[in-house]
């Protein structure tokens, strides 16, 4: 059976991508029977990734084409893009390192878009970097985005099969809660709805948080959760879509962390991250649906303060690449169901 080439954006080389990137590549060989893993980024940066986990850095190869990798476990397969970044120091925030950040990713998208690669593995970036080398985007999902030319995405949490979609996400909070409108609910609701078709579970139940304490307590602490998110809820099961909700979040989210629910919407960043992080951890993945390819992010930053120093852990980086191992191939099934109809008419 084909396996999937996957592109592993290396993400801002001052921090730990770098490093947890050949830990990943280099002490995980069984990855390779599930996927063919090409390094989209700077070979002189991963060079210094290989040097601080203390192996010989002749092992990165430099490829013009993801398709010409040899998938060999002892070798880390680059496509390089732009100039070396290897003067850029540990723990910086760099906009060389910055701007290659964002220059990986959009190689990345051009790689998928030509069918050189079948999904897209992120190692963290920076934002302030990313701002300082002239790239002003609230961080990958954004980017993403924008490069396949898609308005209707969602960022999503997942350990197994629990799934935390998010409505709104690297904003400030008064402007998410202007940013929790009618429209949006609905878009994510279908975007969902498309998801769970996607994986055969069509009647799969979607609980939706409240944005407000006790999802307002009948407009005693505000007038979203039964203005917005209700009506939207109601015209998504009158759609057919097991809908649910608002329901309070601090209801909501340990009933789903228990298995009550696999299928949650939140409203805002810190709502979703925050409890979603305080429990799986490394565990954790990241991953963008509402792209015509899988993305699957660590659920972790650049961690400046442990870059370069051979302790961080690739736990995430794993379990993406083996997520996006998992669903590259059937992506197209997800890509349809939310490409087709999924906006709110």
């Amino acid at each position: 059976m084909t396996i999937p080439v996957l592109g592993v954006t290396l993400g801002d080389v001052a921090g730990i991508g770098p490093e947890i990137t050949a830990r990943t590549l280099l002490d995980h060989p069984a990855l390779r029977e599930a996927c063919v893993p090409v390094v989209i980024g700077d070979a002189d940066a991963v060079r210094r990734g290989v040097e601080v986990i203390g192996k010989d850095p002749s092992v990165v190869r430099i490829i013009d084409d993801p398709r010409a990798a040899t998938n060999n476990p002892d070798l880390i397969e680059v496509v390089q893009d732009g100039p070396s970044l290897g003067h850029v120091p540990f723990g910086s925030v760099h906009p060389d390192a910055g701007d290659g950040a964002y220059r990986f990713v959009v190689r990345a998208c051009q790689l998928a878009q030509d069918g050189a690669i079948d999904g897209i593995v992120t190692a963290p970036l920076n934002k302030e970097a990313m701002h300082l080398g002239g790239h002003p985007y609230p961080g990958h999902t954004e980017l993403l985005a924008e490069q396949f030319g898609v308005d209707n995405f969602s960022l999503v949490l997942s350990a197994g099969d629990l799934y935390f979609f998010h409505l709104t996400t690297h904003v400030s909070l008064r402007q998410a809660i202007s940013d929790v409108t009618p429209e949006r609910t609905t878009n994510v609701l279908n975007l969902v709805h498309a998801f769970t078709r996607a994986l055969g579970r069509p009647d799969e139940a979607i609980a939706v948080t409240g944005l407000n304490p006790h999802a307002g307590e009948n407009r005693l602490f505000g007038d979203e959760d039964a203005d917005v998110l209700a009506p939207a809820v109601e015209a998504a099961k009158e759609r057919g879509i097991n809908a649910h909700g608002p329901l309070p979040a601090d209801a909501l989210i340990p009933q789903a962390v228990k298995g009550r629910w696999n299928m949650v919407i939140v409203c805002y960043h810190d709502q979703g991250h925050a409890p979603f992080k305080a429990v799986y951890g490394d565990d954790g993945v990241n991953i963008t649906v509402g792209l015509p390819v899988v993305r699957v992010s660590v659920d972790h930053g650049t961690a400046f303060d442990i870059a370069g120093q051979g302790v961080a852990r690739e736990a995430s980086l794993v379990l993406a690449t083996e997520r996006a191992a998992a669903l590259a191939l059937g992506w197209g099934e997800v890509w349809g169901a939310a490409s087709a109809g999924t906006l709110a008419r």
